[in-house]
């Protein structure tokens, strides 16, 4: 079984449960995002809580202790959930199937799920706290810059076109500061 498939569960679930499901597991991320969230009408709520677990899903795997080697086998296997998305295939793991609704309501794009998988991977495959500022670049597009065009998407939650700059400006910066603060909570725990 791959990976991603290791979220599957039986096809008899119904929809209610499902959405239950991916809600619960936003909630239990513990992230403010889940607050915002619950303020949108259910459809656009079930699209993005869908769309935040998907993240949470690649992102753990990028930043979990598994081997790269397995990391990236994980993060394939979630290209193929994606492509089962798009090409009518059936998605097997949970967050998948969730996905396909908002996918068709709301036009998200594979690429941008894609992209997101490209950015778990670089950070995945190598250290990207301090990059040069080419490979930042790459890494927000490739995560913030997707993230907020999935979450953007027409309907789902409503970014104006005009903020998208800063909002790359912002996950830039947050990146650094993260990155800087994880450093030196590094140097502080092994002095």
């Amino acid at each position: 079984m791959n990976e991603a498939a290791s979220g599957a569960i039986p096809d008899e679930l119904g929809e209610t449960a499902l959405r239950r499901n991916i809600r619960d597991r936003v909630e239990a991320a513990g992230t403010s995002f889940y607050w915002a969230m619950r303020l949108l009408p259910e459809s656009r709520r079930n699209g993005m809580y869908a769309v935040y677990a998907f993240c949470r899903e690649v992102d753990d795997i990028a930043d979990g202790d598994w081997p790269v080697e397995r990391k990236i086998a994980a993060l394939a296997d979630w290209r193929l959930e994606i492509d089962a998305l798009y090409t009518g295939g059936q998605p097997r793991h949970l967050v998948a199937r969730a996905l396909r609704e908002p996918t068709l309501c709301y036009r998200l794009r594979r690429e941008d799920f894609l992209a997101v998988i490209d950015g778990m991977e670089m950070d995945a495959r190598a250290d990207i706290r301090a990059p040069d500022l080419a490979t930042l670049d790459l890494y927000c597009a490739r995560v913030a810059g997707a993230v907020g065009r999935l979450a953007g998407a027409p309907s789902i939650a409503v970014i104006p076109a005009a903020v998208a700059p800063v909002v790359f400006q912002i996950a830039q910066s947050l990146h650094v500061a993260t990155g800087s603060s994880t450093r030196a909570e590094a140097r502080t725990a092994g002095a």
